[in-house]
């Protein structure tokens, strides 16, 4: 499991990417998922917090924040812009964050209200995905969709704890065909 700092040491472009889609309306804005209890999946808008020391999200006392709490497993989406359909997602792992003076650094950067019931996790980084797509002509209605252009990290250490060297991976796809670009 890679910090954000980590990854972003990393691959910078990827990350900027990541990070200018997931603060395209000022703030962070995306869509969380966690692990229910039973398994299951559970997804909402959250605003996370890019800094240059990591990736992190003010959670209120809520049935995702009792998710990451019990099982640390997450996948963060970015919001969709209105011009593209370009996406960005990053999946890890979230711990609390205990830190006080982090905390409060972290908290008056993102103006977190400073009276609610909110608990700072960060989000560490295992997999990492940015998809651009081509714009399309104005041609006819048989057109083929646009192709995605997709970078993806995987964190190198990853589940053996042994690190390698990442070779991230740029992949054009569509419905026909995949093929490496």
């Amino acid at each position: 499991m890679a910090s954000w700092s980590e990854f972003a040491a990393d691959e910078p472009l990827l990350a900027d990417g990541i990070r200018l889609l997931m603060q395209q309306y000022g703030p962070g804005f995306g869509y969380l998922a966690t692990v229910r209890a039973d398994g299951g999946p559970r997804v909402h808008p959250v605003s996370p917090v890019i800094t240059n020391e990591g990736l992190f999200c003010f959670v209120i006392d809520s049935p995702k924040r009792r998710d990451l709490e019990r099982d640390g497993r997450y996948a963060l989406h970015s919001f969709p812009p209105e011009e593209s359909d370009d996406e960005a997602y990053v999946a890890g792992r979230a711990r609390p964050v205990t830190d006080d003076v982090t905390v409060a650094r972290l908290a008056l950067a993102a103006r977190a209200a400073p009276h609610a019931n909110w608990r700072l996790f960060e989000f560490t980084v295992d997999v990492a995905m940015l998809a651009r797509r081509e714009p399309r002509s104005s041609g006819g209605a048989g057109e083929p969709a646009a192709c995605p252009a997709v970078q993806l990290w995987l964190d190198p250490v990853g589940t053996t704890g042994e690190a390698a060297r990442p070779t991230p991976a740029r992949v054009r796809s569509d419905r026909r065909h995949r093929q490496a670009a």
